[in-house]
């Protein structure tokens, strides 16, 4: 089964604990505090295999978290680090974040990697706040929380050769003959509903991999038939085959028909209007597709398309189809690999996702409800989430990073008294005026 759209949740390792230790060994003076620092939680990590050609795993699995870091040990020994999880997709995924819409990554090459859920740090043992004055704290961290976020994955097919053209125009059959894929092929539209892609051996040691893609109707562009969910995988692909019914056996135009696929392609990315492309006249083996050749030449002449190469081939009878392969094959070896267009995004704008702090976490607001005081400040927040605050160096260190911070002065200024109650995230206390 072929699913090239998934949303998943991703989490990374909380950090291991750091711990409250103490030596008190024989023949051991000044043993002090020997709390060690907790590990690092595991990332989750996407990972390209270009073995894969769907996001069907996803299907069944939408949750991802990575272990924890181990505590803190005795003797000041560190807790492990956690193993990042490794998670495998096939190339051309695009990651998005579900909240933002920001585009987190686009892998595109085997083995390539990206954060996408990044494990919190450890928390600190007693040993790392001894000072001179406290040569002895009773305190230590949580470890800090993982990163977590939804996010989608949409996979771009990538091929080297796109098949497009309207519904039952013989692009299954043309991908049969030419590959090892076996895609349905039946006598009714829209019997490729998915796109099938096979790898085509031209001899000489060229090879390259083929797309047979679903078939376009007018308004594709506007997400009619299957619309954007066909679309989206020809911006991958490095040469477009334009594949037309040349016997006209539903009655159409043939050149009506090239022009309309064009039509949809230029309005959903005007950039795709540039790609390379070359024609494959099918169905030569049918009466009339000789006088209807002709005149497709000739309309073309008249519009000035006349540069466009055309191969007349019969899918069915295998007739100038090795012609039309040997010609793609060198026109890819003229084709960059990278990307020739800017890709299209749902939304009006994705940026590239950065883990970066982009605001100063020091800065903080205050806002009275009734009686109590509510401070938002991210700094201490994350503070109040790594520290145990049940015991007096953990008090007196908050106390600290309160004047420190200046929160203290500034819910004086808000006429923060006596007996007023405080709320920092899901901490709350009472504000107590110092002598």
């Amino acid at each position: 089964m072929f699913l090239d759209k998934a949303k998943i949740f991703v989490k990374g390792g909380n950090g291991g604990d750091g711990i409250i230790s103490f030596r008190r060994e024989l023949y051991v003076p000044e043993g002090g505090p020997a709390g060690g620092d907790g590990g690092k939680g595991g990332d989750v990590v996407f990972r390209v295999d270009e073995g894969l050609r769907t996001l069907i795993d996803f299907r069944y699995q939408k949750h991802f978290k990575a272990p924890r870091g181990e505590k803190g040990k005795t003797k000041g020994m560190h807790g492990a680090n956690a193993e990042d999880m490794i998670v495998r997709v096939p190339p051309g995924t695009i990651v998005i974040d579900d909240d933002t819409h920001e585009i987190i990554a686009d892998l595109t090459r085997h083995d390539q990697e990206v954060v996408v859920g990044k494990g919190g740090r450890g928390g600190r043992g007693n040993m790392r706040f001894s000072t001179p004055s406290n040569p002895a704290p009773y305190l230590s961290e949580n470890g800090e929380e993982g990163q977590e976020r939804w996010v989608i994955l949409e996979l771009k097919v990538m091929a080297d050769v796109g098949l497009v053209g309207f519904p039952s125009v013989g692009k299954s059959t043309l991908l049969s003959v030419v590959s090892a894929a076996q895609p349905k092929i039946g006598a009714y539209h829209f019997t490729t509903i998915t796109p099938n892609l096979g790898v085509v051996d031209v001899g000489e040691g060229r090879s390259f991999v083929m797309a047979d893609l679903p078939g376009l109707i007018e308004g594709a562009h506007q997400g009619v038939g299957l619309g954007h969910e066909f679309l989206r995988h020809v911006e991958r692909t490095r040469l477009i085959i334009h594949v037309l019914d040349m016997a006209a056996t539903e009655e159409r135009d043939p050149y009506d028909d090239w022009l309309k696929i064009n039509e949809e392609l230029r309005l959903y990315n005007e950039k795709l209007s540039q790609r390379v492309q070359i024609i494959a006249a099918n169905k030569m083996d049918m009466p009339g597709a000789d006088e209807q050749l002709k005149l497709f030449r000739e309309k073309l002449e008249r519009d000035g398309y006349g540069e466009m190469e055309i191969f007349p081939i019969s899918a069915v009878a295998q007739q100038g189809v090795r012609e039309l392969l040997y010609r793609a094959a060198d026109l890819l070896e003229q084709i960059p690999e990278t990307p020739l267009v800017e890709e299209v995004v749902d939304v009006e704008e994705r940026k590239i996702y950065r883990f970066e702090k982009e605001e100063d976490e020091n800065e903080f607001t205050i806002r009275r409800e009734n009686d109590t005081f509510v401070v938002e400040c991210v700094a201490v927040e994350k503070m109040l989430k790594r520290i145990n605050m049940n015991s007096y160096d953990a008090l007196m260190r908050f106390g600290v990073t309160m004047r420190k911070s200046g929160i203290e002065a500034a819910l004086r200024k808000k006429g923060a008294q006596d007996g007023h109650m405080v709320r920092i995230g899901d901490f709350e206390f009472e504000f107590v005026e110092q002598e």
